[in-house]
């Protein structure tokens, strides 16, 4: 029996069944630029779960996943991101698979890690949109999901486990299935550039840098200090800031000038 997001999960029955083409209309949570988006009150659980769910499913249609096969998982640096993350990974766990927590990293860092392991991963993210939104990237073992991939997702049907939603798309109880983050993607991701750039290449230059709230902030001040660099930190900020990249924020015209 199909269900839509409005359908109260009773423990009592069989699991609900939710078509992700279907969800995509209810929820408002559609496939974007690159991933899926939406604003974070409709990027519930149940909703973030299924879409995992579908993904998973798509990939073992095609054979590119059986039962006990890795999955990385990171996000960035929004309110948002750990919920969404935890809600992956129990997907991932109920698959039979195991989440590979990667942390807070770039989205091109899990990619590069999944590249290397031969393995799928999903990176939570929206990008440079406003924190009131968010977006989760599906990528396989050999890179980002492509138009036809997103198809295929569109059209799987998963089972929702009864008992583990509130009818609002919350999870009935508050456990995580993400692990303890596992480092080594950040530092593959590392040492890629450093590998290719010569050692001490920035030596004698002084680089300013704001740390604004892209996830990769900590690594580009480490790098540009292992390559000679002698870094200036301009500012940082502590809460999420949107970035439109065709009008720059009147907070950072004034910034740039005091710099």
């Amino acid at each position: 029996m199909e269900t839509n997001l409005n359908t109260q999960t009773n423990p009592t029955v069989t699991p609900n069944k939710i078509h992700i083409a279907t969800l995509m209309q209810d929820s408002g949570v559609g496939f974007g630029t690159s991933g899926a988006r939406g604003r974070v009150i409709d990027m519930t659980d149940q909703v973030c779960y299924a879409y995992t769910a579908a993904f998973l499913q798509h990939l073992e249609a095609q054979g590119q996943l059986k039962t006990g096969d890795q999955i990385g998982i990171a996000g960035d640096l929004r309110d948002s991101t750990p919920r969404i993350m935890n809600a992956v990974a129990t997907a991932i766990t109920n698959k039979g698979c195991k989440p590979v927590n990667c942390g807070t990293i770039p989205s091109p860092a899990v990619a590069c890690y999944g590249l290397e392991q031969q393995i799928p991963t999903i990176m939570v993210t929206g990008s440079h949109i406003p924190d009131d939104r968010n977006g989760i990237k599906f990528n396989t073992a050999s890179g980002e999901i492509l138009k036809q991939d997103e198809e295929g997702i569109r059209q799987q049907t998963v089972e929702i486990p009864a008992g583990l939603f509130s009818q609002d798309g919350h999870f009935l109880k508050a456990i995580s299935h993400l692990p303890a983050p596992n480092p080594e993607a950040d530092q593959h991701y590392r040492q890629r550039f450093l590998d290719f750039f010569p050692a001490d290449c920035l030596t004698n230059l002084k680089i300013g840098l704001y740390e604004h709230s892209g996830v990769g902030r900590d690594i580009l001040a480490d790098l540009l200090s292992a390559l000679g660099a002698n870094v200036i930190r301009l500012g940082r900020s502590e809460q999420f800031i949107p970035v439109d990249t065709e009008a720059i924020r009147e907070e950072d015209i004034k910034l740039a000038q005091e710099w």
